[in-house]
């Protein structure tokens, strides 16, 4: 005789990028396991865990190897959210005041994909030439540290997410070029060029989150902004 088959419930979100309606389901046991043990080991074993628990959760309907890595980290914090709660307790410093820790409780569901109002994807490097940007990959930000970005990094990450090359009125697609033309190219910028293509990186859609504070002891009350998937664990 078989044992039984658990049931698992199921819900929806919109993809944040694209808009599209999908359906997702808690992590079970087998993949906080996957995570669990990917937290002992680097970055990169970590964003492979975060990218097969999505796939697996989202019954690996989309392509969740080339989703942006926002889009994969608000299916992660939805996902999270639904199997081991919707709310998380974290220890925020206070603003002006950063050795003092204030207690806040932050509702998973709450959290959203912002957008800069002046973030754009193409940029001018000259009066003729422009760059068209894609949106890094968690493959693509496994390979870098975000938080410590080293200069060589940099230019990986830059020649990594180009796109597409316009000059003039030809575009050069970035997918017929080798990765070392790429990073030359990225090298023969300027200080003006680089700073404005960073800028994509900068202002790119992110998770982010108000939360509001009061100081322990003077009460006063104030609000910090925690964003990126690391600030809400």
């Amino acid at each position: 005789m078989a044992l039984p088959k658990l049931n698992t419930q199921t819900f929806e979100l919109n993809i944040p990028s694209t808009d599209e309606k999908i359906k997702y389901r808690p992590f079970l046991v087998k993949e906080e396991k996957i995570l669990l043990q990917a937290q002992e080991g680097d970055q990169a074993e970590m964003f492979d865990a975060i990218t097969d628990v999505v796939n697996a959760c989202t019954f690996n309907k989309i392509d969740i190897s080339k989703m942006p890595s926002f889009d994969v980290e608000y299916l992660f914090l939805r996902i999270r959210a639904k199997s081991v709660g919707e709310e998380v307790n974290l220890n925020l410093s206070f603003p002006g005041d950063e050795k003092v820790k204030v207690p806040a409780k932050v509702n998973l569901m709450d959290v959203e994909v912002e957008v800069d109002d002046n973030h754009t994807n193409k940029i001018q490097l000259t009066d003729n030439i422009s760059v068209v940007m894609a949106y890094p990959t968690m493959k693509i930000l496994a390979k870098v540290n975000m938080q410590d970005l080293k200069a060589q990094d940099a230019v990986t990450l830059i020649a990594s997410c180009i796109h597409q090359i316009i000059e003039g009125v030809e575009t050069l697609e970035a997918r017929d070029f080798k990765t070392a033309e790429l990073n030359e190219f990225v090298d023969n910028m300027t200080q003006t060029q680089f700073a404005k293509v960073n800028e994509f990186f900068t202002s790119m859609p992110k998770l982010k989150h108000e939360v509001k504070l009061t100081h322990p002891k003077t009460k006063k009350k104030g609000k910090v902004i925690i964003e990126g998937l690391q600030s809400f664990f």
